[in-house]
C-alpha cells in the first residue's frame, strides 16, 4: 500500500527540521489505494453518529472516529500497515526512536473529520498515557482531500515554542503525510476552516509510544495544552479563560453531586 521510503533522505530531514523534528512525505500511499481510502470515508453527517464530536474553544466542528471497528475495509488497512512491524521498523530509524509501539485503541486519534467553520487551535499534545505507562513520541498525519484550495484554510501548522511564530505551513492536500515529534514545545496547530469551504477536510492520524521516558520528560504527566496565536487577543484574555473556570466549575459541581447522591444511597 505504502510507496516506497527513501530512509535515509527522511532521516536526514527529520533529525535536521525546525522548530522540531518533522517529516513531510507526499504520494505517502499507492494513489489507487488512496483514492479507495478517501471515498470510504464517512460523510459528515454520518459521521457524527460513530465518533466523538468538539465543540470548545480551541476546538470545534471537529470529528474524532477512534473505533476501529467502525473502519471501512480501506481504512481498516491502512490503520493495521500503519501499525505493522515493518512499518514500526522504518518510523524508529527514520525518527532514531526506537522500540516504537502504535497505539491499538488509537486514542485521539483514527479517522478526522473537520466541517466548514471548524478548527483545532495551536496546542501540544497530552504526553502519556498513565493507564498503560505510554509516552507519547511521534504523530502521524495522513492528509484525504481531493480537492482542496487554500483559500477554504485547513492548513496544518508548525510553531515556535513560545507561539510567537510559524515556522511551516503545509496544505493538507490529497495524499500528504506529516510525521513529527511530540514534546514540550511542538506546537502545531491548524488554520481555521472557512465556512465556505465546499467539503469536510480529512485525515487520519495515528500516534506512536514508547515504554521507556524520553529524554525530555519532566516526570509530569498532562493533557492537551493550547496556546492563542500572536493575532487572538480577545481568545488569549477573555475566552480561553472563561472556559477553563467553566470546566472547573463543571468538574466540582460533579464531584458534589457524586457526593451527595453516594450519601443518599448510603441511607437506609
Amino acid at each position: 500500500m505504502l510507496q516506497p521510503l527513501d530512509r535515509e533522505k527522511l532521516r536526514s530531514e527529520f533529525t535536521t527540521a525546525k522548530p522540531f523534528p518533522y517529516v513531510k512525505i507526499d504520494n505517502f500511499i499507492d494513489p489507487a489505494k488512496a483514492q479507495a481510502i478517501a471515498a470510504a470515508y464517512p460523510s459528515f453527517d454520518v459521521a457524527l453518529n460513530q465518533g466523538r464530536t468538539f465543540s470548545t474553544v480551541n476546538e470545534r466542528k471537529k470529528i474524532q472516529i477512534s473505533d476501529a471497528s467502525k473502519y471501512a475495509a480501506p481504512i481498516a488497512e491502512l490503520n493495521a500497515l500503519l501499525a505493522s512491524e515493518s512499518f514500526l521498523n522504518d518510523l524508529s530509524y527514520i525518527t532514531n526512536i526506537p522500540k516504537l509501539l502504535a497505539d491499538d485503541q488509537l486514542v485521539g486519534g483514527g479517522i478526522h473529520v473537520t466541517g466548514p467553520g471548524g478548527r483545532l487551535d495551536v496546542h501540544i499534545d497530552f504526553n502519556f498515557i498513565e493507564e498503560r505507562k505510554l509516552h507519547r513520541r511521534l504523530n502521524l498525519l495522513v492528509y484525504l482531500n481531493s480537492p482542496w484550495e487554500d483559500s477554504w484554510g485547513g492548513q496544518f501548522q508548525l510553531w515556535d515554542k513560545e507561539v510567537k511564530y510559524c515556522e511551516a505551513t503545509f496544505s493538507p492536500v490529497f495524499n500528504r503525510c506529516v510525521i513529527f515529534e511530540t514534546s514540550e514545545i511542538s506546537y502545531h496547530g491548524v488554520v481555521p476552516i472557512s465556512p465556505d469551504a465546499p467539503f469536510p477536510r480529512k485525515s487520519f492520524a495515528t500516534y506512536y509510544y514508547t515504554r521507556e521516558p524520553p529524554a525530555h520528560w519532566t516526570g509530569i504527566s498532562h493533557s492537551t495544552i493550547f496556546k492563542a496565536r500572536p493575532d487572538e487577543k480577545l481568545k488569549s484574555a477573555v475566552l480561553m479563560p472563561a472556559e477553563t473556570a467553566k470546566r472547573k466549575v463543571d468538574a466540582l459541581m460533579n464531584k458534589l453531586k457524586r457526593g451527595i447522591k453516594g450519601a443518599i444511597s448510603g441511607q437506609h
